[in-house]
């Protein structure tokens, strides 16, 4: 039987607002609203980023605490809820710690080189991971190279990050001229993770529905949403972000993996 098909979806990020797609969901009502049009198309993690009162990136822990309450009431644990620690230039490693430690999610994403961007780096970034495993964080690295997939590795094989079943999100295009992904590069990012990484994908705009077919017949996991793409396949721009979580499903499907479920997600990681 084949592995079921994780399907998380960033339905907004940090960056872009109503101007650049009008079903950009920033709201607590909008975000429950998606969660609740991505949950019946098969995504079992929404990806959270919150905004202050000007539409701005945030990592305020009220404001989590308000979406999540938001999500909970609307699809109760049917989704995974993976908060963001992205800086965007705002925020120093001690925020974004400071904000997992006060929120206590049950998931969360983090950027290998903003929590550990050196050697010097290190300890405090091992204290901070141990913290994650034993308060149950479900938790993500974001890596942006098959470089930083070896140095992700490293890092294991060192006790620096401990987890027993690592999950990754590799990302393509976020340093390209044109900030498109090229799918070509994703068997880069694999041959560089060992065989027991539980690994996802994204890619930057048009190019996000081939690497996710890709990723579901490798063997790996996708996300996808407004955070990185608007559009479909053929270029024309997307309802809403449950539009491309149902063609991900379709991608799964035709290679015999079924979306999974949120409890599926916590069984296999956990």
């Amino acid at each position: 039987m084949s592995q079921p098909f994780i399907i998380m979806c960033a339905p907004n990020g940090a960056r872009k607002n109503k101007t650049d797609h009008p079903a950009l969901p920033i709201t607590d009502s909008e975000l429950a609203d998606c969660a609740e049009s991505i949950l019946q198309e098969g995504a079992s993690i929404i990806h959270l980023h919150v905004r202050d009162e000007n539409g701005a990136h945030t990592l305020d822990v009220n404001r989590y605490r308000s979406a999540i309450s938001a999500i909970r009431e609307r699809v109760g644990q049917q989704l995974v809820i993976q908060v963001t620690t992205e800086a965007c230039g705002i925020f120093d490693r001690q925020q974004q710690m400071a904000t997992v430690r006060s929120l206590k999610p049950e998931a969360v994403s983090l950027a290998l080189r903003e929590l550990c961007p050196d050697n010097e780096s290190e300890a405090t970034a091992a204290e901070f991971f141990a913290w994650l495993n034993t308060h149950d964080v479900l938790t993500q690295y974001i890596l942006y190279s098959a470089d930083e997939v070896a140095r992700f590795e490293e890092l294991r094989r060192r006790g620096v990050i401990g987890d027993e079943i690592p999950f990754v999100l590799f990302v393509l295009g976020r340093y390209s001229k044109d900030l498109t992904g090229d799918v070509k590069e994703l068997g880069a990012f694999v041959a560089a993770a060992s065989t027991d990484t539980v690994w996802a994908v994204c890619s930057f705009g048009k190019t996000e529905h081939a690497a996710v077919e890709e990723a579901a017949h490798l063997g790996g996991h996708a996300r996808v949403g407004f955070e990185n793409n608007l559009v479909l396949p053929d270029g024309k721009p997307a309802a809403d972000n449950a539009a491309l979580v149902r063609l991900a499903a379709d991608s799964g499907n035709q290679v015999s993996r079924a979306p999974a479920s949120a409890d599926d997600v916590r069984q296999l990681l956990s």
